[in-house]
């Protein structure tokens, strides 16, 4: 399945009040498929650092959904942000990590996680890490008919709520770009955050 294939349902259902942060592979296609003023395109990016991100914008914003779509390279240069989410109880938090198994924005590289690259053969469980790191609602999907059929209940069921989506490599991937120098980028995002 595609990245593209997963973003698309969850671009139509997004709602005027959800915060959307995306970083690498799915900030670049996130991007392609539209603009909202509460999107933050978190490139240039610190890897690994969108997690913490959406935990300050989600305790800073309870009213608000933040949802942070992150790849699974990102998640393993921080995977103490799954204990750190999940200790501060945020209910309105959604970390979707995009399981390709690669750095796909640095050149396709097999992570550490992925399958074939580790002695026993098997990849690591990402659903598995957030449920024993305390999170309140994991899911894993391995096709879009099946993200996009659970996407409501997903979307509505109490967080911290970590989304595990298996998608293809695409070799053929850019590195995002930013759309705008970010102290721009972040003004003009903290100004959208206080309007109502």
């Amino acid at each position: 399945m595609t990245l593209v294939s997963y973003l698309e349902p969850l671009r139509r259902q997004r709602t005027d009040q959800q915060v959307v942060i995306a970083t690498m592979g799915a900030a670049r296609e996130w991007l392609r498929l539209g603009t909202h003023p509460l999107d933050f395109i978190y490139a240039p990016s610190a890897m690994g650092q969108a997690p913490t991100l959406g935990l300050g914008l989600a305790l800073a914003q309870p009213d608000r959904q933040v949802i942070v779509l992150n790849g699974d390279g990102c998640l393993l240069m921080n995977l103490g942000c799954l204990v750190t989410i999940s200790a501060c109880n945020v209910p309105n938090l959604v970390m979707v990590t995009v399981d390709n198994g690669v750095y796909e924005v640095t050149g396709g590289q097999a992570t550490a996680a992925q399958g074939g690259s580790r002695d026993r053969r098997q990849a690591v469980d990402f659903a598995a890490m957030a449920q024993g790191a305390g999170w309140s609602s994991v899911f894993q999907f391995e096709s879009a008919r099946d993200w996009e059929a659970n996407l409501d209940g997903v979307l509505k069921t109490p967080g911290p709520t970590c989304v595990v989506w298996k998608v293809a490599f695409d070799p053929t991937g850019t590195v995002p770009k930013s759309p705008a120098p970010a102290p721009g980028r972040a003004r003009e995002f903290r100004r959208q955050l206080t309007l109502r």
